[in-house]
């Protein structure tokens, strides 16, 4: 028994790979560097919102409709940024609101901001605190989305769960109770 345990270490020794020093191990390790830009998800559910906040921020502030555009769309999403930028070159240029903000009217992510700032501009009210609940908006309906999206996944795993359990409360479960009652009804269990 002892020599068939020395024979076993043995192979494992000499089954075991050199030695190599660390910087030759690493030395075929590549390195990725991620830019946290483009590493960021791409549709965020609360870059919108965060954008409105940013904007009534800025309008609160006290910088004009243009500036404030212009330095929000930056860093705002997409279908946003564009919108806000064209309405802060035409606001910048001497645009009435109605034409500044008529682009931003036809896309559905943009609508409400555009029809808010076009209000605004008539009534001469603050934008700030429409731009407030407007972000308070997009957030519910962002976390109401989510939780659609949460109960609809508990709903699709209880299919396959299902399909996994059944066949074992069945085999576990249903049939020895069976078995048991159809030897006690047919007489003693002539039938195993």
């Amino acid at each position: 028994m002892t020599t068939f345990a020395i024979a076993m270490v043995s192979a494992a020794i000499l089954a075991l790979p050199p030695p190599t020093s660390a910087a030759r191990r690493l030395g075929g390790l590549q390195l990725t560097v991620v830019d946290d830009r483009q590493a960021a998800p791409k549709d965020d559910p609360h870059a919108v919102a965060s954008t409105f906040d940013l904007l009534a921020a800025c309008l609160r502030a006290g910088l004009p409709m243009a500036t404030a555009a212009a330095t929000v769309a930056e860093s705002s999403p997409a279908p946003l940024s564009m919108s806000l930028r064209r309405a802060a070159d035409l606001l910048a240029l001497g645009a009435d609101a109605a034409t500044a903000w008529q682009d931003a009217s036809s896309d559905p992510a943009t609508e409400s901001l555009a029809r808010m700032a076009r209000r605004s501009a008539r009534s001469g009210s603050s934008l700030a605190g429409a731009m407030t609940e407007l972000a308070l908006q997009r957030r519910t309906e962002a976390e109401d989305a989510a939780g659609a999206q949460a109960e609809r996944a508990g709903v699709l795993i209880s299919g396959p769960l299902g399909l996994c359990f059944l066949p074992a409360f069945i085999c576990l479960g249903i049939v020895p109770v069976v078995v048991g009652l159809a030897g006690h009804v047919l007489g003693g269990g002539g039938l195993l």
